[in-house]
């Protein structure tokens, strides 16, 4: 390995920023997140939920959630309609992104993995992490009066494993995305 597979490796990370998380455009959403921003907040959610199911190690979901994505890269994002009639070899791209990374690339890989076959319990609590980050999305547009958002957050309810994530989705239908910054403007 060098440092110049490193830099294209991180290059095409930057893709990331440039790839519109898909599904939105099904309820014709203005704004779209792009899937580094998702990959974000799906971090910082990973942190706090780790917390919240005691999980020992929040920094190890932290680092799973960063990299769940990675194969987008390469693949694109696709909604759930398009996923039934395009089959993405997600794996294979991680393979092939981080064949030149030597056990830096192994690691990445080992991350991917947890996520993407929920095989350990930090895989589990990143996989959820990255549910409530789309759950959250929802409630943004449903906020919006995008009415069929709630399909996301109906769909997540199904998927979510860890009683901290059921916890902070029943939570979720209960706040509206804006009560963070009542009460804080100046007047």
């Amino acid at each position: 390995m060098n440092n110049k597979n490193i830099w294209n490796f991180i290059f095409e990370l930057g893709q990331l920023r440039k790839i519109e998380h898909e599904g939105w455009r099904l309820i014709n959403a203005d704004n779209i997140d792009s899937v580094a921003e998702h990959s974000l907040r799906a971090a910082q959610i990973g942190f706090i939920l780790a917390k919240l199911e005691n999980y020992q190690n929040p920094l190890e979901v932290v680092a799973i959630a960063v990299f769940h994505d990675v194969a987008e890269c390469r693949t694109g994002d696709f909604h759930k309609v398009a996923n039934r009639y395009i089959n993405a070899d997600e794996e294979r791209a991680v393979k092939e992104q981080i064949e030149n990374l030597g056990d830096i690339g192994k690691e990445i890989y080992h991350l991917w993995k947890q996520a993407e076959h929920k095989n350990t319990k930090a895989g589990i609590i990143a996989k959820d992490a990255d549910l409530l980050e789309q759950a959250a999305m929802a409630k943004e547009y449903l906020d919006k009066s995008y009415e069929f958002a709630q399909d996301w957050i109906n769909n997540v309810s199904k998927l979510l494993q860890t009683n901290a994530a059921k916890q902070l989705l029943a939570a979720l239908q209960e706040t509206n995305s804006n009560d963070w910054w009542q009460g804080l403007k100046k007047i």
